[in-house]
């Protein structure tokens, strides 16, 4: 699991230094709209599975590690769907989100799978796992 969330943190770092010139990633929730343009800009692009796919961990790993340190959160790796999910409240809680998976359906649909509105209602459902124990939910 340290693994993981160092794998996580490296990779973020990689996308922030590589995609600086696109705008100013710095870990804030208002950064996830500069990444919500890129997506928007790279799924305009003809992609083979590959290309998304590293597109997904990229990218998906900055709006990870951007949910995290705003909101809190543990990552685990989901070994049958090949991807991490990240859960915050445990063990009072549990609110988890599969960001890789949200950056394909961004990729592919467009606008609908909007990431600051994803990430919103990560915080919402943390908000109200913090006042009612026992409450689980994977925001899909």
């Amino acid at each position: 699991m340290r693994q993981l969330q160092q794998d996580i943190i490296d990779t973020a770092y990689s996308y922030s230094e590589n995609f600086k010139d696109y705008g100013n990633y710095d870990y804030s929730i208002e950064s996830l709209d500069i990444v919500d343009r890129h997506i928007q800009e790279m799924g305009e692009y003809d992609l083979t599975e590959e290309m998304i796919y590293n597109i997904c961990s990229m990218v998906g790993s900055y709006i990870f590690e951007t949910t995290r340190r705003n909101y809190g959160g543990k990552y685990y790796w989901l070994e049958k769907e090949e991807q991490p999910v990240l859960v915050a409240g445990e063990p009072d809680y549990s609110v988890s989100i599969k960001v890789w998976q949200k950056v394909k359906d961004r990729l592919l649909n467009g606008k609908e799978d909007n990431i600051p509105f994803y990430i919103a209602g990560y915080k919402e459902h943390v908000n109200i796992g913090v006042n009612k124990k026992g409450y689980y939910v994977t925001i899909e």
